[in-house]
């Protein structure tokens, strides 16, 4: 029998919410705190002691008996050190204690991770400063506190806070857009980000049986299974039992710590799943999908199950991606990106439209720059995923508003030789105007855009970061300009069409895994970064540099420490499947493959000494022996390029691991692949993808 949930009452629990806070506060202290957070202005000790105080009463009624400073440094991932709330008094009892001081500050050892530089590995002091724009919660009997993570010397050593400042740059540029058409009530421009996560889950006991699996999170060898996902009956169709019970699972705890889980079905792929959330502010939508992330992995784990996070787990079927549903919205709710029925309205939306279109054209190498992984390489441009050249979709009517602007045409009324912008009202766009285009990287659903280019294991916060610091720029730049003007609305046309005309070579509504529109991509002067190392070659090109430090989102130090950070990542993520590589076929496949053949040999000789032709068996055991003889030998080149990787250059090795021990790697498959189709299945030493795909 199902129990009944009640989810307004289970829902932000395990959350120190806001009404939390109002109902456990005093008056002064709540208030302070709201003040912290509309002002950026820093909380007094006394402040801090009395939120700490009723944080750890709430944590330990809720069965919690240690706190951790919950942040993201530059793994993708996050990390937590744990410590009790015990403190001695002196006659062998202890107390729980927890002040403001430790909430709002504390020290990990930061010696371990990624700093690209910006500290020396000997000096293992670090920092994390309590976000109080985020709230605390409890899971696992620990009170987690979201927090930033900086060096000693005050350098962003985290995802967290570079995100934050370029949320107060939009913030404070988009409201000087607003002051220009006379809103003088907005105080606050909130980005607001809804992350769809996609997964797959596959049993416990086969994923054990994967050394591939277990060590980089996906297959490097298989062949491909009788069936795939050709007859499209797993997309949206009935969901397992099994899988089923893990997804309520998921939803209730997820719900627990505040997590706005409203989607949940079938991908494309077999044993693919999609999650999506309800849309939230994008410091708290980083959060949340990092939680969702690693709640995904544990609950998948009482369910005998594993949830794998990898862009391209298995080869031939879709892998997993992250689309980004960004948009900004007035601190009283209104999107911005919404067309809105009045001429002031319609102006304004076609202001922050011009400038989010010649952002992401001016910035398409920094915007691929952070979709930029290993795992990502294998996904992007293909079929299910979006191209590596970035383009805007818009869709035929609002594409059609863009091109009236340009041309100086009314495209509702023909007869009209002229649209002024700020005096004709644009015709309603309703928010399914136009179908969805699966292969743009960036496309416009509405009163939003959707950044489909993220990889399923990655964490938001850059690619937001970079939405957020692009935007910024082209509205201040605006504001430069319509700031100074005589005849505001004048100014007003004459931009939003100059913007428009010089950057509609980013606007694409076909095709992007047509070779037809790859080519004409560059007829456009588009980039195409098809690979990581080509991708990761650009971020830190002199434009991109002189933007993030001019808008105050990374010191340069900072970014070409990331730079840095992302390289060395790639290399270490190919050195270990390369050796995996090595392991698996040398150590399992080569022995598995040879052991039939002795047999299949036997065989052929036992029918030889009876004269019985054996044209098959021989047939069959020349083909294993020709791919194990290539096998082996491809092996031995890995094992020799592997000894000559460059040591000191990182970015050369980047490309080389790129160049070549993906080549390596690519030939050492094929002649597994190609093995795996021709021995008996009882001597193969691990499950196929019939196995996995189909238990």
């Amino acid at each position: 029998m199902n129990t009944i949930i009640d989810i307004p009452e289970l829902f932000g629990t395990d959350v120190f919410s806001e009404a939390v806070m109002q109902q456990r506060l005093e008056p002064d202290t709540f208030h302070a705190w709201k003040q912290c957070i509309s002002t950026g202005s820093s909380l007094p000790l006394q402040v801090a002691n009395s939120i700490a105080e009723a944080m750890k009463v709430w944590a330990i009624e809720k069965g919690a008996t240690h706190y951790t400073h919950w942040f993201q440094p530059m793994t993708g991932i996050t990390a937590e050190k744990h410590d009790s709330f015990i403190s001695p008094v002196g006659d062998g009892r202890v107390i729980m204690e927890f002040s403001g001081k430790e909430l709002v500050r504390g020290e990990p050892d930061a010696s371990s991770f990624p700093s690209g530089g910006l500290r020396a590995t000997f000096e293992a002091r670090g920092y994390t400063a309590w976000d109080p724009t985020a709230h605390a919660f409890v899971k696992d009997n620990s009170l987690y506190i979201p927090t930033c993570f900086f060096s000693y010397t005050g350098a962003a050593l985290d995802e967290k806070t570079p995100l934050l400042r370029s949320l107060d740059e939009v913030s404070r540029e988009a409201t000087r857009i607003l002051r220009l058409f006379g809103d003088t009530q907005t105080n606050r421009i909130h980005v607001s980000v809804g992350a769809e996560q996609e997964y797959f889950l596959i049993p416990k006991s086969l994923y054990a049986q994967r050394e591939d699996l277990r060590l980089t999170g996906r297959t490097l060898f298989g062949a491909a299974a009788p069936k795939g996902q050709e007859l499209e009956d797993h997309y949206f169709g009935t969901i397992r039992t099994r899988v089923s019970s893990f997804m309520k699972d998921l939803d209730e705890q997820l719900w627990r710590v505040g997590v706005l889980s409203k989607t949940k079905h079938n991908e494309a792929a077999p044993c693919q799943h999609e999650l999506a959330p309800i849309f939230s502010d994008a410091g708290n939508a980083c959060d949340s999908n990092q939680v969702v992330m690693a709640i995904m992995k544990k609950c998948a784990a009482k369910h005998d199950l594993v949830c794998l996070l990898h862009e391209k787990p298995f080869a031939g079927v879709n892998g997993s991606g992250k689309h980004n549903n960004w948009s900004l919205c007035t601190d009283s709710g209104r999107n911005l990106f919404s067309p809105g029925k009045t001429p002031r309205q319609n102006a304004q939306f076609l202001v922050f439209l011009a400038a989010f279109i010649k952002g992401v054209d001016e910035y398409q190498d920094f915007l691929r720059c952070t979709v930029a992984t290993a795992g990502n390489d294998h996904r992007l441009g293909a079929h299910e995923a979006p191209p590596a050249i970035i383009s805007i979709f818009l869709g035929d009517e609002l594409t059609a508003v863009v091109e009236s602007i340009i041309n100086g045409t009314n495209y509702t009324d023909p007869e009209k030789s002229l649209m002024r912008i700020g005096v004709d009202v644009l015709p309603s766009i309703p928010k399914d105007t136009t179908d969805r285009n699966r292969t743009s990287p960036v496309a416009f659903t509405g009163n939003k855009f959707e950044f489909r280019m993220l990889g399923s294991s990655q964490s938001v916060a850059g690619p937001n970061v970079a939405l957020n610091t692009i935007m910024a720029e082209e509205l201040g730049q605006f504001a430069d300009i319509l700031e100074k003007a005589d005849d505001f609305d004048a100014a007003l046309q004459k931009l939003v069409c100059d913007t428009l005309k010089a950057h509609q070579r980013i606007i694409f509504n076909g095709n992007g895994y047509s070779d037809a529109w790859r080519e004409e991509a560059a007829q456009r002067g588009l980039s195409n970064l098809s690979s990581t190392a080509e991708a990761l070659s650009a971020y830190v090109a002199e434009k991109n540099v002189a933007l993030v430090t001019k808008r105050g989102i990374f010191s340069e130090e900072e970014f070409r420490a990331r730079h840095e950070i992302y390289m060395e990542a790639y290399c270490k993520v190919i050195n270990i499947e390369a050796r995996t590589t090595l392991d698996m076929a040398i150590q399992q496949i080569l022995p598995a493959a040879v052991h039939y053949s002795s047999d299949l040999a036997l065989a052929v000789q036992r029918k030889k000494e009876l004269g019985i032709q054996a044209k098959a068996e021989a047939s069959l055991l020349a083909r294993l022996t020709e791919h194990t003889d290539s096998l082996y030998a491809a092996c031995e080149q890995l094992r020799t390029n592997l000894e000559n990787v460059p040591k000191e250059d990182t970015q050369a090795a980047m490309f080389y691991f790129r160049n070549t021990i993906v080549t390596d790697m690519t030939t050492i498959r094929s002649h597994a692949d190609a093995l795996e189709q021709l021995t008996d299945k009882t001597y193969w030493p691990y499950p196929t993808y019939s196995d996995i795909l189909f238990y």
